[in-house]
């Protein structure tokens, strides 16, 4: 039986003592640590074992952490942490309290920089290299592991642009597998396509015209080789492109056969690859499905609108809309900027345009939003998914700071659903024509309603709703958060449950004023509730509206503290950050 390979290293060192020849028994010990551990942790898994040659290699070559490596995205990078201190709490990957399940400054002096959106590994590598040849450190390396998909957004051309002019230790891996999180879109995709079949005349190559020397395509799972061309390249001056062909999914037939469902499987059988038995009872939908199969059942009556993603078709489920009018739905890959001016541009003339992009990646486009669409009053419809606390991706994914950063801008409408029905019938209000943008802001996850698909009914924009009268202290919700609140006022007993009065406010902006002067008149107490930071949302919203009003009430800010909230279950955050219900029940408690 051949000897335990893994075992016996546990960190970059350790991996350079190994003989050449066992580094291949290495990588099938690598991915299959790497299976059984996301088999019932769950997290990224597609895109990890797709590198594992690559990451052993680029170990293997370079002195790590002298030489600065940087992962583009993260999502590919936990090999990369096994092999760098952190196997024996490999385990403890995405829970709370445990490591992150992206490259993070303050966990290891091998995660040179911190990422979980993509494209910004080549300007942060870029800019270690400029820095270091300032310090007069020639000798070092910097390379900046970059995906297909990633390296088609703008700010990647951008650095692209800049290196290509420099004379510094700047080698960029790109890593090309033909996916993201769904297949890669566009005509630079189309370009690498033609150069894995065809190879690249040097007159024809986009990195050489951008001045960098080029090497490939290879093969990125043949070590031998890679090792090679990555020896042969410390040696070579200027910067660099390294192209490699790998498979997403290495080494996990299902997940090779099935790449948009294997980045990120949930839980499945290490040995057979076989996902878990999926729950048959009736469930609610997922917001997302919402979204798509209503924005299906609203093109098929109006002709005029269309449907956009930066890259995130699955994950929307833009996907229905795609499968039902490709020629009115459009992914445009990587390029959150892109996607919110190229929607503007459709609405001007006269579509109606609904631009479905994830909380947390709308804010690489703050700019766009603020003079492309809302200077100029475009109507075009935002949809933004996985708002709030999303869980175990952590920091880089929680949608907190949507409310806040939209909440300072003129001429735009902010709604959150606080469930399906309210989700679809926003949607069918804003497709009959609205004179400004609207943001319609809803969680990962489930909904609580099984009967959700029912007749459309039109909401007044600004209006807030009384879901429960009380007479000493109110909750003000907005959004999905509203469940919890109602939960906790469930928890009271019958006589204090009488004392308490709950509102759904659904629009921050513009806010229900005449609602408001009411519960202001009538309530000792205002409690606020929200699923995003306290800094500029709601509750910020609210003590202002009473400081202008000089109403002289108690109130209680409930949200997210002024923190960068890590990973955990989205239950376990909640509670940290004192949402769940059982907190707001006590917070209540204290004010009866």
């Amino acid at each position: 039986m051949p000897q335990d390979v893994l075992n016996t290293i546990n960190y970059p060192a350790d991996l350079r003592k190994i003989p050449k020849e066992k580094l291949p028994q290495l990588a099938q010990e690598l991915r299959e640590f790497i299976i059984n551990i996301v088999a019932t942790k769950e997290g990224h898994l597609g895109a990890s074992l797709g590198v594992v040659e690559l990451t052993i290699a680029l170990h293997y070559v370079f002195n790590t952490p002298d030489d600065i490596l940087v992962w583009d995205v993260g999502h590919q990078a936990y090999g990369h942490k096994i092999l760098t201190g952190r196997k024996h709490i490999f385990h403890t990957n995405r829970q709370l309290n445990g490591i992150s399940g992206f490259p993070k400054r303050a966990e290891s002096i091998y995660d040179t920089f911190g990422v979980g959106h993509s494209s910004t590994a080549i300007s942060a590598a870029l800019g270690m290299a400029i820095a270091s040849k300032l310090k007069g450190e020639i000798e070092k390396q910097h390379i900046a592991v970059v995906g297909d998909a990633s390296i088609a957004s703008g700010m990647a051309f951008e650095a692209l642009n800049h290196a290509g002019v420099t004379d510094t230790n700047l080698l960029i891996i790109l890593n090309d597998n033909a996916i993201g999180i769904d297949p890669s879109v566009g005509a630079l995709k189309d370009y690498f396509t033609k150069v894995k079949l065809n190879g690249a005349k040097e007159s024809d190559n986009i990195f050489e015209a951008l001045n960098f020397n080029y090497s490939g395509p290879i093969d990125g799972h043949n070590l031998d080789l890679v090792i090679s061309v990555l020896e042969r390249l410390k040696n070579v001056s200027g910067p660099k492109v390294f192209h490699v062909i790998t498979t997403k999914g290495k080494g996990l037939r299902q997940a090779e056969e099935n790449q948009v469902v294997y980045h990120a499987p949930g839980k499945f059988d290490a040995l057979t690859g076989d996902l878990a038995p999926k729950n048959n009872d009736m469930q609610p939908p997922k917001f997302q499905d919402v979204f798509g199969r209503t924005l299906v059942e609203l093109a098929s009556e109006n002709e005029k609108i269309i449907g956009i993603t930066p890259a995130m078709p699955t994950g929307s489920s833009l996907k229905f809309m795609m499968d039902t009018f490709p020629q009115r739905a459009f992914d445009v890959g990587i390029a959150e900027q892109h996607a919110v001016t190229f929607s503007a541009g459709m609405a001007t003339r006269g579509f109606t345009v609904f631009c479905n992009i994830y909380s947390t990646f709308l804010q690489r486009a703050f700019d766009q939003v603020i003079h492309d669409v809302c200077l100029q009053k475009i109507p075009v419809i935002f949809c933004l998914d996985r708002a709030g606390i999303v869980g175990e991706d952590g920091a880089t994914h929680h949608g907190i700071f949507d409310l806040a950063y939209l909440n300072c801008i003129p001429n735009l409408i902010i709604f959150a659903p606080r469930n399906e029905t309210e989700l679809r019938n926003i949607m069918f209000t804003a497709q009959k024509g609205l004179d400004l943008p609207i943001f319609i802001r809803y969680p990962r996850g489930r909904g609580n309603i099984l009967e959700w698909q029912k007749p459309f009914n039109l909401i007044d924009i600004g209006k807030g709703e009384t879901l429960k009268e009380g007479n000493r202290i109110l909750i003000l919700t907005i959004g999905t958060i509203n469940h919890n609140a109602l939960k906790a006022i469930d928890l009271l007993s019958a006589s204090e449950r009488e004392k308490v009065g709950c509102v759904d406010v659904r629009f921050l902006k513009p806010l229900d004023e005449n609602l408001l002067h009411e519960v202001f008149q009538k309530y000792e107490t205002i409690i606020t509730v929200e699923d995003g930071t306290t800094v500029g949302g709601l509750g910020g919203s609210i003590a202002s509206f009473a400081a202008i009003h000089n109403y002289q009430r108690k109130t209680k800010q409930l949200g997210v503290p002024d923190v960068f909230l890590e990973h955990g279950t989205v239950e376990e955050l909640q509670k940290q950050a004192g949402i769940s219900s059982e907190e707001i029940y006590k917070t209540i408690q204290k004010y009866l």
